[in-house]
């Protein structure tokens, strides 16, 4: 096993999208740990304070190719990373062992024609917002006593697929914009994979965000983490599937809410099916008695996204080793 260090750059960074077509920013094996560099702000970046701005992002946003320029999205993306002997049909398994800020600053923007509300907020608005990270918290509105819990996580765990370009925005099968705040550090995330290598990227930090991210975006903060990346050829999840240190979580995303929930649903019946071989009838029950469906997000269109939480307390240790 091998740890490797993966800053962000203009050669390892990519803009707005996911494609297959990416030269990899890294390769590792499997078992491999990786500190990972990531910086968000590429659009607003001219508009931000000094502490917002270092070198090297600032060398990103002036100088990035056009080659890595991939569709429309918003987000800058470090990787793609390169998993030897990953192939379709294959799983990633994405720990996630440590995720903090890199800057005492984030922001938040409410764009036009987006977010939950789009005909009651019309004009778009952009707020920089101050980390205590001394204290792990935000201060929002500013002098109003109002803190907010840091709770950082990546907005954006995903793979690559075979379409040569795919936006950045919508979450889907491959993981890509889940924007779920469960996914901490300590938890993990299983990913399908679609092309050989995998083709993993991640970014969109957030430092806090509310489930349903109803003004489209949270506290978006340039973040680093470290994460470790397994090949799993003993799993064959077609969908993204997740533990957090309690609950293993489910997803379902789709153009709406009843649809995303079904597709969550559908997936734990599936996962309770497999891994702890109950019926479908029973699985279903045990979902309606104890498992949280909740909003993930609203607003990453054209996709809505639903996520259901199991509790692993119920199967004391039997849940440990569901996922081994």
């Amino acid at each position: 096993m091998t740890h490797h260090i993966l800053k962000a750059t203009t050669s390892t960074v990519h803009l707005g999208g996911f494609s297959n077509l990416l030269e990899p920013a890294i390769k590792v094996e499997s078992g491999d740990t990786i500190d990972v560099e990531t910086y968000t702000g590429y659009y607003i970046y001219d508009k931000a304070p000094p502490e917002f701005l270092t070198p090297e992002f600032l060398d990103i946003c002036q100088n990035l190719s056009p080659e890595r320029k991939i569709a429309a999205g918003p987000h800058l993306l470090t990787g793609p990373i390169y998993v030897k002997d990953a192939e379709p049909g294959d799983v990633l398994e994405v720990q996630l062992e440590a995720i903090a800020p890199s800057l005492p600053v984030g922001f938040n923007a409410i764009r036009s024609g987006w977010g939950a509300l789009p005909n009651q907020f019309t004009q778009p608005a952009l707020r920089f917002i101050p980390l205590d990270l001394a204290n792990n918290t935000a201060e929002f509105p500013l002098n109003s006593g109002i803190k907010i819990p840091l709770k950082p996580f990546f907005g954006i765990l995903g793979v690559a697929t075979p379409e040569d370009s795919r936006s950045s925005v919508p979450p889907g099968y491959y993981g890509g914009n889940i924007d779920n705040r469960e996914l901490q550090a300590g938890s993990r995330i299983f990913l399908p994979i679609f092309v050989p290598g995998g083709l993993f990227s991640l970014g969109d930090g957030h430092s806090a965000q509310g489930d349903g991210e109803v003004n489209v975006t949270a506290i978006e903060t340039s973040m680093n983490g470290r994460i470790q990346l397994t090949l799993r050829k003993d799993l064959h999840f077609t969908t993204p599937i997740a533990e957090t240190p309690t609950d293993i979580i489910t997803m379902g995303f789709a153009p709406t809410l009843d649809a995303a929930l079904e597709q969550a649903l559908k997936n734990m019946i599936d996962f309770l099916e497999h891994f702890v071989n109950l019926s479908p009838e029973d699985a279903y029950v045990l979902c309606s008695l104890a498992v949280n469906f909740r909003i993930t997000q609203v607003v990453n269109s054209p996709n809505k996204g639903v996520h259901g939480l199991l509790p692993k307390k119920l199967f004391e240790k039997a849940m440990k080793v569901i996922i081994n």
